[in-house]
């Protein structure tokens, strides 16, 4: 496929639980269209990491163990996005995450995110990756971590070149706790439940387009493209 390098692309919002493979999706769009991967936990990352007076303030709110609120995380996000290089598009990866995260987006998007080439505003598209609760459970409990160097690998998905040890250092490769069947169910019922919402929030603007994340990995990402393209 060619690649975009001057289209004006505008916001894209990937929406799925662990597993439905928003990541490598994510890393291709940035690829083929040249706009950024927007991710709020770098970005929270860096504000604490600078000491911004955002990010001081975030970081106080992490060392009482709460989650950073909406008025710390959404002045964060609009001040990335405000950067040149999210002046043709941007990817983003982990918001919005709640119904009030979404409309704060749009709200912003309207009144900031201008495309002169059109005189419009330019609102998300929004693609929810669908894949089957069992499929799910497949890929996420197939993953395995070294020990050692840290390296993950998938058994159905990106195995070891020799059945369980890592390529990198030969140790014999290990279950996370968190990659456990139980806890994984657990995070995919709370993933369904804090981020349905935000499906809704979208689903009833009719911006929201849906593609078989079942299907293999290339075919995901020509339905994507596709979707992006007609859009814009």
């Amino acid at each position: 496929m060619a690649q975009e390098t001057s289209r004006s692309i505008g916001p894209v919002i990937l929406l799925g639980p662990p597993g439905a493979g928003k990541g490598t999706q994510a890393k291709r769009i940035e690829q083929h269209y040249h706009i950024p991967q927007i991710s709020t936990g770098d970005i929270l990352r860096q504000n604490v990491k600078t000491g911004t007076k955002l990010g001081r303030a975030a970081k106080a709110v992490m060392e009482r163990g709460q989650l950073v609120p909406d008025e710390l995380v959404c002045p964060m996000v609009a001040e990335r996005l405000r950067d040149v290089d999210c002046e043709r598009g941007f990817i983003l990866d982990g918001f919005p995450r709640t119904a009030a995260q979404a409309g704060w987006l749009d709200a912003f998007l309207e009144n900031e995110f201008f495309d002169k080439s059109n005189g419009c505003n330019r609102l998300p598209i929004v693609i929810r990756l669908d894949v089957d609760y069992n499929e799910l459970l497949r890929r996420l409990t197939g993953r395995r971590s070294c020990p050692t160097c840290g390296r993950t690998y998938n058994v159905h998905l990106q195995p070891p070149k020799v059945d369980e040890l890592c390529d990198v250092d030969g140790t014999k490769l290990i279950v996370r706790e968190d990659d456990r069947e139980e806890v994984i169910r657990e995070r995919l019922n709370e993933f369904d439940q804090q981020t349905r919402p935000v499906a809704d929030y979208y689903q009833a603007k009719g911006r929201l387009m849906t593609v078989n994340g079942d299907l293999p990995m290339d075919q995901v990402t020509a339905q994507i493209f596709c979707i992006i393209d007609n859009q814009v």
